[in-house]
This record gives structure tokens, C-alpha cells and sequence, in this order.
């Protein structure tokens, strides 16, 4: 799914509902105020927080000021269960950028949520028609790199055909959907080669393979390498540039001591 919203609401049942009625969307639950900053405090990839205005402990007015204190470009959604213009306008004041009356209509609330995820993106999609659906389309590839998801789950996010989507992917990229998820694997594996000690089997299996031999043999035909040699490369060009580095420095340090005017 393309985009995480954190659900933030004291009722289950509703919570429950909610994610039946959105499920083009990674939902992420929290029951009151609290648990909702806790999530947003740990590393996240939330995109969209929909707040109860009436929970346990602090009010959804108070949350939604601290989220946005702390995370000001986060989009915030108040949901309110009174049709009461004064706890819309007190959300409103408080920097919400949208407010949404139980019981909900879904297509409304569909509504919302893409105008303020498109915003977040920096695209929109009536504006930008093709090219902001093909930045919609990246972004659902680079979320789901460790999934097994296909052109026809990338299409069915921006509510287009496979085969209109694979026609303009190609026309606007240069490149097929997978070609394109899978260069998005690729790198992540890179990354993880040469910035962590997870092996060979464990980097695998974050970036989607079901076994190190597949991931073994698409990763040496994509390099040229397989990723242990890759991983023994990339550190040995790595430790050079230090021992470069370290030389360069303990040379100017010594020109500066003999009192040498250092050149450029």
C-alpha cells in the first residue's frame, strides 16, 4: 500500500470499520493521544495522522498541537462525532488542515486524504496528471521494495488499468514497473552491504527475496558482483579513502609544524 496514515481513535469498532472502508492504505492504530506520539517519536513512515477529537487523557486539540510543534509538515485530520462548527474551528485554529464528522462519509474522507497526501508529496494529480501519477507509482515501488507486489497492485493505487499504467510508466521512466522496483532493491541492497553487518541471508530476506540463492544470482547479474565481493570492494575503496584522508591530514599537519606554506 502506497501510504501510512496512524489511526488515532479510543474506538476499537470504529478503528476496525475504518480499515475495512481504506484498505488501499497501511493503517497504523493507536487507542488515545498518548500511544499516537509515541508512535510518531520512534522511527516511522507515517504520511498522515487521523485524530478523535474526544479521547482518554489529552484531547485531540492538544495532540494535534504537539504534533505539529514537533513534526510541522505532518498533514492532520481531526475527526469529531458532534456537527459542531466550534470544535471544526478550534481544530482549525490549532493548525489541523482538515476536519472530518462521524459518522464518516467515506467518499469525503477518500477525498481529504488524497488532497492532503498529494499535497505532502509536492504533487497534484489534477495538476499534474500523468507525471504526478508516475511519482505516485515511484513511490509505491520504493515503499514496497521487500513486498511481492506487481504492476497490477501499482495500478490499482492510482485507480488505473495495468496496461494503460505500464504504457505511460515506460513512456515517462525508460523502464518497466519491475525493472524499476527491482534497481530500487538493488541499491537497498548496496546500502546494506556496505553500511551494516547484517549477512549475506539476512539482507536477503529485508529486501524481499524468499532465498539467497536468488538474491545472490540477480544481485551479480545487476553488478557484476556477488554481494559478498561487492561488500569486500565497496569497504576496501572505503578504508583506502581513510588511509588517504588520514595521510593528507598528518602531511598538512607536518608542513604547518616546519613552517611550510601549504599549496593548492
Amino acid at each position: 500500500m502506497p501510504y501510512n496514515i496512524l489511526l488515532a481513535d479510543d474506538d476499537k469498532d470504529f478503528r476496525d470499520e475504518f480499515k475495512d472502508c481504506f484498505e488501499d492504505y497501511e493503517i497504523v492504530e493507536a487507542s488515545n493521544g498518548n500511544e499516537a506520539l509515541a508512535i510518531l517519536k520512534k522511527p516511522n513512515e507515517i504520511d498522515l495522522v487521523i485524530l478523535d477529537v474526544i479521547m482518554p487523557g489529552l484531547k485531540g486539540t492538544e495532540i494535534l498541537k504537539q504534533i505539529k510543534k514537533s513534526y510541522p509538515d505532518m498533514g492532520i485530520v481531526i475527526l469529531t462525532g458532534y456537527s459542531s462548527k466550534d470544535v471544526a474551528v478550534e481544530a482549525l485554529k490549532a493548525r489541523a488542515d482538515d476536519y472530518i464528522e462521524k459518522p464518516i462519509n467515506i467518499n469525503k474522507t477518500k477525498e481529504i486524504i488524497e488532497r492532503l497526501l498529494d499535497k505532502k508529496n509536492g504533487e497534484d494529480i489534477n495538476i499534474g496528471g500523468i507525471k504526478g501519477i508516475i511519482e505516485r507509482v515511484k513511490k509505491f515501488a520504493e515503499r514496497n521494495y521487500h513486498k511481492k507486489v506487481c504492476l497490477k497492485d501499482a495500478a490499482s493505487a492510482v485507480f488505473l488499468s495495468p496496461k494503460y499504467l505500464s504504457r505511460v510508466f515506460k513512456q515517462n521512466t525508460s523502464m518497466g514497473f519491475s525493472e524499476y522496483k527491482l534497481g530500487i532493491k538493488i541499491a537497498k541492497a548496496k546500502e546494506l552491504l556496505q553500511n551494516t553487518e547484517y549477512n549475506i541471508e539476512q539482507i536477503s530476506d529485508k529486501t524481499g527475496y524468499e532465498n539467497i540463492e536468488s538474491f545472490t544470482r540477480i544481485f551479480k547479474k545487476m553488478t557484476g558482483y556477488t554481494p559478498t565481493e561487492y561488500r569486500e570492494n565497496a569497504r576496501s575503496k572505503k578504508s583506502k579513502k581513510i588511509i588517504v584522508k588520514q595521510e593528507l591530514k598528518s602531511g598538512k599537519k607536518l608542513q604547518k609544524k616546519a613552517g611550510l606554506q601549504l599549496t593548492r
